[in-house]
Formats: structure tokens, sequence, C-alpha cells
């Protein structure tokens, strides 16, 4: 069982622990008592659904001998327009470069969403998550 503590800094700044021991800084706008000093908490979890998913793309396209020389992942967002505000719809956008196959890169994607991330399968039960990619030269 994993932990992670989360902490107030000040204003509306906070640091989170988790097992690993880094931490991660979160902050918000001046306008909600913050700083802006760091990323707020919706825009970490898309960060962090885009790390997760990005890592195990580019760890099945080794497995299959065809390394990306780049990654790159935007995600756009929809969320509800009543509180909680909760994301309903997500598309990630893969950018590769290098001598990957359209099959093989497909295919890591759909079992990274589908399988292995579980940032992406914690918010598959709450938002509609689609994908697309562009293989650049």
């Amino acid at each position: 069982m994993g932990r992670t503590v989360v902490k107030l800094v000040e204003g509306m700044k906070f640091v989170a622990q988790g097992k690993s021991g880094h931490s991660v800084m979160m902050d918000s706008a001046p306008a909600s008592g913050g700083s802006d000093s760091a990323a707020p908490p919706m825009e970490a979890l898309l960060a962090s659904l885009g790390g997760c998913t990005g890592m195990d793309v580019v760890s099945i396209l080794r497995k299959m001998k065809t390394e990306p020389k780049s990654l790159k992942i935007e995600i756009e967002d929809e969320r509800a327009t009543e509180y909680p505000k909760v994301l309903t719809k997500l598309h990630l956008r893969y950018y590769v470069t290098g001598e990957v196959s359209e099959a093989n890169l497909k295919k890591a994607i759909d079992l990274s969403l589908a399988k292995y991330c579980p940032v992406a399968n914690s918010l598959a039960g709450i938002a509609e998550i689609t994908s697309s990619y562009v293989i650049e030269p």
C-alpha cells in the first residue's frame, strides 16, 4: 500500500510527497489565494496522465525494438460546467519521431490506455478518453 502526504506550505501552496520520497508542488492563482508558483492540482493530474502513458508507450516500443527518438503528448480536456467540474472528455495526441511503425505505435498506445496506465484507467470511469497520433520524420 502506498502513502502520500500533502502539506500546506503557505497561502494556497501545497507540497505532496509520496512513498518514493519525491516532492510535487501545487499552487493556485492569486484570485484563489495562491501565488501561481506551481501547477494547480488538475494540471498536476493531467501531467501525471501524460507521464504515465508516455512511460508505458516508450517501454512497450522499446520491447518491440522500435524506440522513438522523441515523444510528446498533448492532452486536451473538457470539464463539466457545474461543481465539482469533473473531467468529462480527454483527448491525448501523441507526437513521435524516429523509425516507429504506425502499427507498433497504435498498439503501444492502446495497451497503455486500456491496460497498463493506472492513471488513465482510474480516469476512464469518469471521462471519455480518446487518442490520436502523429509520426513525424
